[in-house]
């Protein structure tokens, strides 16, 4: 691939402004200054470094981060910030988006893509890629609503009865439960109808990956092993 649509395609600018990047010396590859917008390099496990900075190819990226309260999951936010404020420009110019979205006050697990069919993959209704969430309610939780979002409840304005599995509680006021779908509001919707109210939402867990050790605000690439469990793949599925 020519090095100016390499660092076009990393969401360094504008196939001008890239040209003017490597034509001014900001741009090394294997530690040598390529000066020529024009040359040719195998992507295949390509490093390079812009104004000194290192970078590793991606064809596309594939991000966990762990989202803080008072962000909202939108490029244009309205009340709050955006959760894209957390990253670096060159992976807005990507065209990062969002897989699915998490309130404002929801903190927690938090993909992030420009990958389209991974994203239509882990959000397409039929999916039913499982979340798992750790709730704060407002008032116990009792036995006899444990019992109730194990068994389903109805929503209004929704079709069908929505149920929660591995239902565990941690104390009175805390639990743990894993939804199947992702309709508006869901977990806090299905707590009301049960008679209770959410006072804090934390996403743990989208399919088999478990929010790895990063701090609020933080986020990382996810690895190749990481993005399989996100879509609740296992490497042996994979290679089947």
């Amino acid at each position: 691939m020519l090095l100016e649509k390499i660092l076009q395609s990393q969401g360094f600018g504008s196939r001008k402004y890239c040209q003017q990047l490597i034509k001014n010396g900001s741009v090394m590859v294997e530690q040598h200054i390529c000066d020529n917008p024009k040359q040719n390099f195998s992507t295949d496990q390509l490093s390079f470094q812009v104004f000194g900075e290192q970078y590793q190819f991606r064809e596309h990226v594939y991000i966990v981060l762990n989202k803080p309260s008072g962000y909202e999951c939108s490029h244009q936010a309205t009340h709050h910030k955006s959760v894209f404020s957390l990253f670096p420009e060159i992976l807005i110019h990507r065209g990062i988006q969002c897989v699915g979205r998490l309130d404002q006050d929801t903190t927690g697990l938090l993909l992030l893509t420009d990958d389209g069919q991974y994203l239509q993959a882990l959000t397409h209704p039929r999916k039913h890629v499982p979340k798992v969430y750790h709730v704060t309610t407002a008032d116990p939780v009792s036995k006899e609503q444990r019992e109730q979002l194990e068994q389903g409840v109805e929503l209004r304005n929704e079709k069908g009865v929505f149920a929660a599995t591995g239902v565990e509680l941690f104390s009175e006021y805390q639990l743990s439960m894993t939804i199947h779908q992702g309709v508006y509001h869901q977990v806090k919707r299905m707590l009301a109808a049960v008679g209770n109210k959410v006072e804090k939402l934390h996403r743990n867990q989208v399919g088999s990956l478990i929010l790895p050790d990063l701090e609020e605000g933080e986020w990382m690439y996810l690895t190749p092993a990481q993005k399989l469990l996100s879509q609740n793949i296992s490497k042996e599925d994979a290679l089947l």
